[in-house]
């Protein structure tokens, strides 16, 4: 029979499952608690959370979530499981940065799971290639806002003319 803490482990962790928008999946083997330490920080700064849990204590907490199951391929060996509570473009930017650091040879990523979409390396990378919520909202607020910008151009424009047609009759009659 299990014991009563690991009933309050998946507990945990399918709660947190609950909130989170994605979760990567990341082998620390041999990660030193400096760099498990700084790599926490960076990924708390990002908006999300690093986990190590047993590999079959969050296959129980995903399976409960309602969340599709990892392959064995990403849940063999010990595990950092992120997750995401905010932008999972940021969290993914940050354990990209962090797994191709040419200085540390622990960390591994492997992969991870989008809202209900799985996610390879080359996906995983890719998301985090892409920009940040702040910088796409930027990028869509500037193109709905250039043929307004450009409308507002032309009809300056026309009276504009208008404006510098009337100061060159104004200083003629001046000037006569």
């Amino acid at each position: 029979m299990p014991a009563k803490v690991k009933y309050e482990q998946v507990d945990l962790l399918k709660e947190k499952l609950s909130r989170s928008s994605a979760v990567f999946v990341g082998e620390y083997r041999g990660m030193t608690v400096a760099q498990s330490t700084a790599l926490r920080s960076r990924v708390r700064a990002a908006g999300g959370e690093l986990k190590v849990a047993k590999n079959t204590l969050f296959a129980i907490a995903m399976k409960e979530a309602g969340l599709e199951a990892l392959p064995e391929s990403m849940t063999t060996g010990p595990n950092i499981y992120a997750l995401c509570y905010d932008d999972p473009v940021a969290v993914a930017k940050v354990l990209k940065e962090y797994a191709t650091d040419k200085t540390q040879k622990a960390f591994l990523l492997k992969g991870g799971l989008l809202d209900k979409t799985l996610l390879d390396l080359n996906q995983l990378y890719a998301l985090a290639d892409l920009p940040s919520k702040d910088v796409l909202r930027g990028q869509v607020v500037r193109t709905i806002a250039a043929p307004i910008s450009g409308l507002v151009n032309v009809l300056s424009g026309t009276m504009r003319g208008l404006v510098t047609c009337l100061a060159q009759i104004r200083d003629k009659k001046e000037a006569a």
